[in-house]
């Protein structure tokens, strides 16, 4: 095999990429690496300065601290109800609008099209939105964090262009042989639009898993907090209406105000990240075939 020759350009140019790359894994790292040491850390480590690489020694105190509390339960209850029923329903909506869109036949098909692109660019606002919930009565309810968000113009636009890759002639092929519509879509279209349908999944779990500001709009009160608004109010607030004789802020022997935020974020984000891998395999290619088939 012919291999051309390379020259002191491309190697500095190799050298100069993999020195950008390690030091962008670094600084990407770091602050997790950070995180997670400090929830594992004994409170006077925690404030000490410097960079952590080890835990001075392993302590489970903040965590078995923040489980005491009922407050986590709820915020992951509400947060994984939120994350399913959103993702699937979501999926689903996204997937079939897709794929009517693909067809010719539709009527009013190209108008659709252009008022799906215009909700790209343009947006009735915060306020309209929070009196349109009102008026359906959806305030105050988790649906409330799930209808509004049911699909996009992008995500319908992407799933489009992913199912008119898959030639119309298979289908007219399972109709030949004697197939329904139900199974065509279960064991034809579903089955080959996987990587897709990963995309889909992942955007959206991702997405639902880490709002919280239609939950602060919504649903804000104490049963209906969803974890990362819960976070926030750690973080951020430390607000006392929320957080009082469930979590302890105040320095004690075992646990500091550092230790215990660590913690928390620890916990909000662990579940989503170990999430990730399951999909990446369908991640590339679903998002190459839907952003460039058109």
């Amino acid at each position: 095999m012919y291999r051309p020759k390379r020259t002191l350009g491309d190697v500095i140019f190799e050298i100069f990429l993999y020195f950008s790359m390690i030091i962008l894994v670094i600084l990407f790292i770091y602050p997790v690496r950070e995180i997670i040491v400090t929830s594992f850390s004994t409170p006077s480590y925690s404030r000490s300065l410097g960079i952590k690489i080890w835990p001075d020694k392993f302590n489970l105190n903040a965590y078995r601290e923040i489980f005491k509390t009922n407050l986590i339960a709820i915020g992951y209850m509400n947060t994984i109800y939120r994350t399913v029923f959103g993702t699937i329903l979501a999926v689903l909506v996204t997937y079939f609008g897709g794929y009517a869109l693909t067809k010719k036949s539709l009527p009013f098909r190209k108008g659709i099209l252009l008022l799906m692109l215009f909700t790209m660019f343009f947006g009735g606002g915060l306020i309209p939105r929070y009196l349109l919930m009102k008026s359906l009565g959806l305030v105050g309810k988790r649906w409330a964090l799930i209808l509004p968000g049911i699909t996009s113009a992008w995500n319908l636009i992407i799933a489009r262009n992913f199912i008119s890759t898959i030639p119309d002639s298979i289908e007219e092929a399972a109709f030949i042989d004697g197939a329904n519509p139900l199974t065509i879509l279960f064991y034809v279209l579903i089955p080959l639009s996987m990587p897709i349908i990963a995309v889909l999944s992942l955007w959206e779990a991702v997405e639902h898993w880490n709002a919280w500001f239609d939950a602060l709009i919504y649903t804000n009160t104490r049963d209906k907090l969803v974890l990362q608004l819960i976070l926030r109010r750690i973080l951020i607030e430390e607000s006392k209406e929320i957080l009082e004789s469930d979590i302890l802020l105040l320095p004690t022997e075992y646990t500091s105000p550092e230790t215990v935020k660590a913690a928390t974020i620890v916990v909000s984000t662990a579940p989503i990240i170990l999430f990730y891998p399951y999909l990446q395999k369908y991640f590339v290619k679903g998002v190459l075939v839907g952003s460039l088939k058109g």
